[in-house]
């Protein structure tokens, strides 16, 4: 029994794990690189191993970091079952096509330059037949169900309160008649949140898995998140300047709408446009409202008040066209428009930013991670020119980061969840899904609660169970 980490080492993106048991070859999550556009596209297109021999796919949430290129390994002979939660199901059933339909337009956009360039064309990642024929393949399961994976492996997916769906993933497999327990993260959510349920807490396994995207920072209290964005949105109100916020279509961009809703129903900010600008965010809240079993108990009696609906209030606008979306550049009062990507790496963000960046009456809200080599880690680093869709534009704008919005479990959550593992039974940790800084300071924070054998694995290494 082993293991292989491919992508998320050191990294946020990419994830792709394959374990073997017994002979049989079980990927975890098969996320889409993002950075540097060559050496993503290099990743994504070259599986380092051959996708028609995976026996089955457990797929943890569907963030496209994690579910991104299955149209891809399907495209390259992988013909197995994809096991994810029902709701993940149904958010990917809108992301992978959404994607294919990126890829498709990316592919367009490439090749006008290559065309004048003498260069030959580059076909797109993936189609949307591929995505399609991927979905077909999809097993959904409810959380707390135990389900067969293989005849040697058995599977049960515990909520991760993450996005809607997401699922902490418990993996029991069995070799030469010796049992061993797998627990994986996947993504780890925050307790206490709006929305969704908090993390369901996993007390025994032999091998834990962690993701450490926020594995040196400590997140800002719930309060604090309110009152920081109140104070960004009150500022550049009172410039006569435009919140522009780059958002994930699923989780980020519902929890931004509720905090917003809630803020001006309580008085503590004005009236004032609102638009969420990507229809992959539109499709999403859609499967939230489908989903309202998986929200919290504050949420759910807020849906049973007919009065009330956090993804849909008065002031809020859904702006769908692509002709509709450009109208919003004409606009000269203020408001908040929220876009995806959530990297700023494609989508209708970059039309906004490039209409925007460079006023200094504007804010760019930023309140995702932003991975190394992205459009959004430049400005979260605030760069003094950017370069958007082939031009340069001086960025002028206030950049305001709110990293206490994310849905990642931040240090002091991760260490607690680690350490409520039973210590008599766990033989090994790996850290992954971070970067060098933060999985190192996760690696020195899980070893001085005297937990022994932690690491961060070597990318492509096998790693005896």
């Amino acid at each position: 029994m082993d293991i292989r980490f491919h992508n998320a080492v050191r990294e946020v993106t990419g994830t792709m794990h394959l374990l073997t048991v017994a002979g049989k070859r079980i990927l975890l999550d098969c996320g889409l690189s993002q950075g540097r556009r060559a050496e993503a596209d290099r990743k994504n297109r070259n599986f380092p191993f051959d996708p028609a021999s995976i026996d089955a796919l457990i797929l943890s949430h569907a963030h496209i970091d994690h579910s991104g290129n299955i149209p891809q390994l399907v495209k390259q002979g992988y013909m197995g079952p994809i096991f994810s939660t029902h709701a993940t199901y149904d958010l990917a059933s809108i992301m992978l096509r959404d994607s294919a339909h990126i890829q498709k337009k990316d592919a367009e956009f490439l090749n006008k330059r290559a065309r004048k360039g003498g260069s030959p064309p580059i076909p797109p990642l993936y189609s949307m037949q591929d995505a399609e024929k991927a979905l077909r393949q999809f097993v959904g399961m409810g959380y707390e169900r135990t389900f067969l994976v293989t005849p040697e492996v058995r599977a049960t997916f515990f909520d991760a309160g993450h996005i809607l769906g997401s699922a902490v993933v418990q993996i029991d497999a069995s070799e030469n008649g010796r049992p061993s327990r797998i627990v994986f993260t996947g993504d780890l959510g925050r307790a206490n949140l709006p929305l969704l349920r908090d993390p369901v807490r996993l007390t025994e396994a032999d091998v834990f898995i962690t993701e450490s995207t926020y594995g040196n920072k400590v997140h800002d209290e719930i309060l604090d998140m309110e009152e920081e964005l109140r104070d960004v949105v009150r500022r550049t109100m009172d410039r006569g300047g435009k919140i522009i916020v780059p958002s994930f279509s699923v989780g980020r961009t519902q929890e931004i709408v509720y905090f917003l809703h809630k803020l001006i129903n309580e008085g503590a900010l004005p009236e004032l446009p609102i638009f969420v600008d990507s229809p992959l965010s539109i499709s999403a809240t859609e499967v939230f409202r489908m989903h309202s079993e998986l929200f919290d108990e504050e949420t759910q009696e807020a849906f049973l008040d007919r009065r009330v609906d956090p993804f849909g209030f008065h002031r809020l606008r859904y702006v769908q066209s692509a002709a509709e979306s450009k109208t919003l550049n004409s606009i000269r009062e203020s408001c908040v428009i929220i876009s995806a990507s959530g990297m700023c790496e494609a989508g209708r963000i970059l039309h906004h930013l490039a209409n925007n960046v460079s006023d200094p009456k504007n804010s760019v809200l930023v309140v995702s991670f932003m991975a190394a080599n992205t459009l959004g880690r430049r400005i979260v680093e605030r760069q003094p020119v950017l370069k958007i869709l082939g031009e340069t534009h001086p960025l002028r704008a206030e950049v305001a980061t709110l990293n206490g919005f994310s849905a990642h479990a931040d240090r002091n959550a991760l260490l607690e969840y680690a350490g409520g593992l039973n210590r008599a039974r766990l033989r090994q940790v790996f850290v992954v899904h971070g970067e060098t800084p933060q999985s190192e300071a996760l690696v020195s924070g899980l070893q001085d609660q005297g937990i022994e054998n932690v690491l961060i694995p070597e990318e492509g290494k096998a790693y005896t169970l």
